[in-house]
């Protein structure tokens, strides 16, 4: 009878308790059966710190980094010296079927507060198992037994640990990178033939969706703020991170002004952490002045004001990632039931499956069907080194101009005076 393979303790916090929760972590690796470990910890978490400016990447990495020291230490039981290409191969078919002690069902935290301090969370497991949103409306619960690593996920892997074992590397703590001497990388991602998912929403879903958060804040004064959120991700083409709470580069009013001429610009920090303004439309700044009105502000923001652009109802920080995104699936869930009501049923399918992200791709792809691919460029801060794009100096007012008219509903015609 084989022993069963211990359950791991959860190893890095949050950005903002990474420190804290070290104490109690160290403890835990003094029980491993690795002299490294400690040393080893401490290398992965400056690592993790490097990727501070982005909580999203910090977060991927932080996942990817902390499966493969749980698996080398307490499944392998072999420092990171000792791991070769042959090991990180069995490693990618570890990832592929773990145990289902280290498989969860369900998103939790990995350190809880006591009081003052931050301590592991029994429940938190290195993997977990979800259930497709479709899947959950028809009732179907998670089941360990169907977990299965995503080609994404699997992608995810080979970029994190190159860049881990390249930072080790670079510390001359290691000679060489074991997922370098790998060839055929693209053999462990399986090539499967399913139907191709378009990630954006149709214009039917998209008027749904803004029908649907424009009726939750006619039903309830607080849910303006749901329906900017929605205006801002469409007419803006936001990334998630651009609006969340952080501590380091906040989303606040005053990250929209006018410039000299008086057009409104928003202010943003994004990938690579690299500023950018991006041309504010008429709709949105309708929206802006409907929602500030329900926070007894005046309607537009004074310069450098620093009320969060999406406060908590109870509370003084901005929304967090997953607060924005319940709350966009709320709207969605109620689209998908209108699609339903209305016997749509495979757009209501189709917007089950989509993330807050298709809101940025359904807002690139309305853009580029009257915009100048150059202004869309700026707006939305995609660089392609490859073409002449970057010499391109845009001029701002036209730039303005070509968003100014940006509507909510697509399909909907100004009348020519």
């Amino acid at each position: 009878m084989s022993t069963p393979t211990p359950i791991p303790k959860p190893l890095f916090d949050t950005l903002d308790n990474l420190t804290e929760s070290a104490e109690f972590v160290l403890p835990y690796l003094k029980c491993l059966a690795v002299t490294d470990a400690e040393k080893e910890y401490r290398l992965c978490l400056e690592f993790l710190k490097s990727y501070r400016n982005s909580n999203d990447t910090f977060t991927a990495y932080r996942r990817e980094t902390e499966r493969f020291l749980q698996w080398a230490w307490v499944v392998c039981q072999k420092s990171l010296k000792d791991i070769s290409r042959n090991e990180v191969r069995d490693f990618l078919q570890f990832v592929n079927n773990p145990p289902k002690s280290w498989i969860a069902t369900a998103n939790v935290d990995r350190f809880l507060n006591d009081g003052s301090i931050r301590i592991p969370n029994p429940a938190w497991r290195p993997f977990v198992m979800r259930t497709s949103k479709i899947n959950r409306r028809h009732g179907k619960q998670s089941d360990k037994e169907d977990y299965q690593l995503s080609n994404k996920s699997m992608e995810a892997i080979f970029a994190v640990l190159s860049s881990l074992f390249t930072f080790l590397q670079q510390e001359n703590y290691l000679e060489t990178n074991p997922i370098s001497l790998i060839r055929q990388k693209k053999g462990y991602i399986q090539r499967q033939q399913v139907r191709k998912v378009t990630r954006k929403l149709s214009k039917l879903q998209w008027l749904t969706v803004i029908s649907a958060a424009e009726d939750m804040a006619k039903e309830d004064p607080q849910h303006q703020r749901t329906y900017f959120l929605m205006s801002a991700f469409y007419l803006l083409g936001l990334r998630i991170s651009e609006l969340a709470y952080n501590t380091e580069r906040l989303a606040t009013m005053g990250s929209f002004a006018p410039d000299k001429q008086g057009l409104w610009w928003f202010t943003t920090i994004g990938k690579g952490n690299k500023m950018r303004d991006i041309a504010v439309p008429d709709e949105l700044m309708d929206a802006l002045k409907q929602y500030r009105t329900v926070l007894d502000l005046s309607p537009l923001p004074s310069r450098g004001e620093q009320t969060p652009l999406l406060p908590k109802l109870k509370g003084k920080q901005g929304l967090g990632s997953r607060q924005i995104r319940n709350i966009v699936q709320s709207v969605f869930d109620r689209a998908i039931n209108t699609l339903l009501r209305k016997g749509n049923k495979d757009e209501a399918e189709d917007l089950a499956t989509a993330t807050v992200h298709w809101l940025r791709h359904t807002a690139i792809s309305s853009d580029v069907e009257f915009r100048p691919r150059e202004h869309i460029r700026d707006d939305v801060g995609h660089e392609n080194p490859g073409t002449m794009d970057k010499y391109i100096d845009i001029d701002r007012v036209a730039r303005h101009q070509s968003a100014q008219h940006k509507q909510l509903r697509p399909e909907a015609k100004k009348e020519e005076k």
